[in-house]
């Protein structure tokens, strides 16, 4: 199995920490949050995965060049202008281009969250609702929420600052779940060619088209695990204290 880890963001929000190095950089506990995706994915049993990067890339590539990989098989997506998250992956499809014939489920997980989110039980649950793409998926407080039926099938999101309802699939309305995305995702590599989405766009923009096309993008609810963003100093900080009580 493989993961790609999305990387390539300016990390503005967590200014100053990054006004020297990429937020894959900035570290929590005296590891890089790159650092600490990475021991994640291998204790899973990952050993392949591609990492875009665009503000401070040669220090990503250093970086991982200083710490051997950290004993896994590493490949770099450089991204000369930002191509957001959708972008991003669409970039790098050639990685996955031998788990298409067996329809092998990669992970995709976002640098600047931290949790402790069980990937093989989120894999498993992919695989049972035969699902294109899960979404680990928490009833918190968010500025963006994700809509999905009593079957947990994506079928709109809130939109504008009066998060007024905007369904795609409209079947199960009476039902709806307004829940919020944690940045970790389990997709099986048939979505790449369906993404006709070109240049810089976000993946939800994707897995919106296709919800209202009736294919299976479903929620994997998360709320049992600890789960934090780690896009503002503040978040870092707490991380960090954490760390320190056991929390992770």
């Amino acid at each position: 199995m493989k993961a790609m880890i999305l990387a390539a963001g300016l990390g503005t929000r967590l200014r100053p920490l990054t006004d020297d190095r990429p937020k894959a950089l900035v570290e929590i506990a005296g590891r890089t949050l790159l650092e600490i995706t990475l021991a994640r994915l291998r204790v899973f049993g990952i050993r392949e995965v591609i990492i875009n990067v665009h503000h401070f890339a040669d220090m990503v590539a250093d970086y991982l060049k200083k710490n051997d990989n950290f004993g896994m098989a590493i490949d770099i997506s450089r991204e000369e202008l930002l191509l957001d998250t959708g972008g991003g992956l669409k970039n790098a499809a050639w990685f996955f281009k031998d788990s298409f014939d067996k329809d092998e489920p990669f992970i995709l997980h976002n640098v600047d969250v931290i949790s402790t989110i069980d990937f093989e039980r989120m894999v498993e649950f992919h695989k049972e609702h035969r699902a294109l793409a899960t979404l680990a998926v928490q009833a918190r407080e968010t500025s963006r929420y994700l809509l999905f039926d009593e079957q947990l099938l994506l079928c709109g999101r809130l939109s504008g600052s009066d998060q007024q309802a905007d369904f795609v699939n409209s079947s199960h309305q009476l039902q709806v779940q307004a829940l919020a995305f944690s940045g970790i995702h389990v997709i099986s590599p048939r979505i790449l060619p369906m993404m006709s989405e070109d240049g810089a766009f976000s993946i939800i923009a994707s897995y919106l088209r296709l919800a209202q096309h009736l294919e299976r993008i479903i929620g994997f609810r998360a709320d049992e695990y600890y789960w934090r963003d780690l896009g503002r100093p503040e978040n870092v900080a707490q991380a960090e204290k954490d760390f320190k009580d056991g929390v992770l």
